[in-house]
């Protein structure tokens, strides 16, 4: 085969992989309009008895929709097992098809010539994609499902007979007995269209049976879910694994203020054929979410982006970063990858900074007023604390954390006072009577470094303590070493700038507005504000994706990966565990 014919080949696989998907969305679209078109609905239905066939997955009503969304979506995510679900399904009603047609009751009619051609060409369409639907899902899916079905039918028919018995209004309802109103919630869960005259004594009013309806079209949801869901993630961490990225942050980590948080332990591990480099992940709801630039040798970064890629399409994922810099974010791109600017990371230049001047009166205010209070600032890294005490300081900052829920991913480690991060420096703030305040640690950038992990306060203490902490670390940075700390992440700080400029657009001035409006829960704007106050140098960092109908999905699994939202549906001793967050 020819280079050109096997692009010609690999074109075709494509439309016709594009076909079945369509196909699959305009029968949700029609089963859809029948279920709120009530006549149209009923037309349908009327048109798939005795013998009118429709073509496939084509029936009318909420519960078939729902079955042919989520097949849909499956066989867009390019999943395996819907493609042979899809295909044994459609064949047999395809062979059941043809094998009537011989009969001329059934060649008479139309519509059945058209469910015979729109379902062969559904399965040509199958046949000539296969070779594009390669995404694994988890090998526990069937049992899953399987256990999900039986209990969840179990429970839904039990309490489908409970409602009809509370709520039947037959005249005869003596003449059923519980197993009868069983069998009939059972009938109304797995079929619409439930022949009423074969229960005599059960006469429940109309909304009961619509609730049944619902309960069946929900447990649907769950099993479909249970049976295509994406793996969930692969194996996390090793210590082999720290130990080499510890190596190569050792060599390169000056490059990426965010590098040292790849050693979050529940995020899984690419590495480059040479082993140069390294992609670190974490799988949230189907996306593989890396954070910041790959680690190691910039000329190794391709041999691990391509790998970590390969395997997000192998297992159906949706690959997204988050927080990478414009040098990062240009590899990504080389790959496929499309840029979103989502904001600037707030650095200071230690030889830079100082109180002094106009433009910092206000700071320098506000850091005097701390100071004349009494409070004292401790520098010491973790290494240097002794056990006891690090036991104490724990315990203070889970006191002061905001929230049951700990947060972070790209921009926190997640962990405070491991023996593996003694080069992590810790800042204890004291009150005038010695009693600890607030508490920062920050993690290594590089040799001469520092990037912000955690901030926590008694909320009893005085305003201004983190300004004043923070200050006190910057004043004395030369003498720990350190030529640059990375404060906070400012979201969207440019809209805020540039739309408070004079002359700014009506477009941006309403974004700024908006962004303003929504400061008022998120904290967006005062967070950007808390930063230029030490007049930082801005660095942008980028969220890279493939496809912009993903950004939905991709916004969801990174605010549960950050521990803002818990995943969906799940009490919460399922959820993962949520870490530390850069407050």
């Amino acid at each position: 085969m020819t280079p050109d014919e096997g692009v010609r080949g690999s074109a075709w696989r494509r439309r016709a992989a594009g076909f079945a998907v369509w196909y699959l969305r305009a029968v949700t679209f029609v089963n859809l309009l029948g279920a709120v078109w009530v006549s149209f609905g009923s037309d349908i239905r009327r048109h798939n008895v005795d013998e009118f066939f429709t073509p496939y997955l084509l029936t009318a009503g909420f519960s078939p929709a729902v079955v042919s969304l989520f097949m849909a979506i499956t066989m867009r995510r390019r999943k395996r097992a819907a493609w042979i679900l899809n295909l044994v399904l459609a064949g047999l009603l395809l062979l059941l098809l043809v094998f009537v047609m011989f009969f001329p009751e059934f060649r008479r009619h139309p519509l059945n010539w058209f469910s015979l051609i729109a379902t062969a060409l559904f399965v040509a369409a199958l046949v000539g994609g296969r070779k594009e639907f390669y995404a694994k899902g988890d090998r526990s899916n069937p049992k899953l499902a399987s256990a999900v079905a039986a209990v969840g039918l179990l429970v839904t028919s039990l309490l489908a007979a409970g409602l009809v018995t509370i709520t039947n209004q037959a005249t005869d309802e003596q003449r059923s007995t519980f197993l009868d109103r069983w069998h009939y919630g059972v009938m109304r869960l797995v079929s619409i269209a439930a022949d009423d005259q074969r229960y005599a004594g059960i006469a429940p009013p109309g909304w009961v049976d619509v609730t049944i309806n619902v309960m069946s079209t929900i447990l649907l949801v769950v099993v479909v879910w249970a049976a295509f869901r994406a793996r969930r993630a692969t194996d996390p961490l090793t210590a082999s694994d720290e130990e080499q990225l510890r190596a190569l942050l050792d060599r390169w980590g000056e490059r990426d203020s965010l590098g040292y948080f790849a050693l979050r332990r529940e995020k899984s591990v690419i590495w480059s054929p040479s082993r140069k480099a390294a992609v670190t992940y974490r799988v949230v709801g189907g996306v593989s979410l890396a954070s910041g630039d790959p680690i190691g040798d910039p000329e190794a970064w391709p041999g691990a982006i391509e790998p970590w890629l390969a395997e997000a399409r192998e297992h159906g994922w949706i690959p997204a970063v988050m927080g990478a810099s414009e040098e990062g974010g240009t590899i990504y791109a080389r790959h496929g990858m499309d840029a979103l600017e989502l904001g600037d990371e707030a650095i200071v230049d230690t030889a830079e900074f100082t109180l002094e001047g106009r433009a910092m009166r206000t700071v320098r205010q506000a850091y005097n007023r701390v100071r004349r209070a009494g409070y004292t600032v401790t520098v010491r890294r973790h290494e240097d604390i002794p056990e006891e005490e690090m036991a104490e300081l724990l315990r203070r900052a889970d006191d002061w954390r905001d929230g049951a829920t700990e947060r972070g991913f790209s921009m926190a480690l997640g962990r405070l006072g491991d023996p593996a991060d003694g080069r992590c420096v810790m800042l204890e703030c004291f009150d005038a009577e010695g009693r600890l305040r607030a508490l920062l640690s920050f993690v290594p950038w590089g040799p001469k470094g520092l990037s912000l992990d955690l901030m926590r306060r008694d909320r009893d203490s005085d305003n201004g303590l983190m300004e004043f902490m923070v200050i006190e670390l910057l004043q004395r940075a030369g003498k720990l070493g350190i030529e640059q700390v990375s404060l906070n992440f400012a979201m969207f700080r440019s809209v805020f700038e540039r739309g408070s400029r004079l002359g700014a657009g009506p477009v941006l001035r309403m974004w700024r507005s908006l962004l303003s409006f929504f400061s008022r829960w998120w904290q967006i704007e005062s967070l950007y504000r808390a930063n230029a106050k030490y007049r930082p140098i801005w660095e942008p960092r980028f969220m890279l994706f493939e496809k912009s109908a993903d950004l939905l999905r991709i916004g969801i699994a990174s605010a549960r990966a950050e521990g803002f939202l818990e995943a969906p549906g799940l009490p919460k001793w399922l959820n993962r565990k949520h870490l530390e967050s850069r407050r």
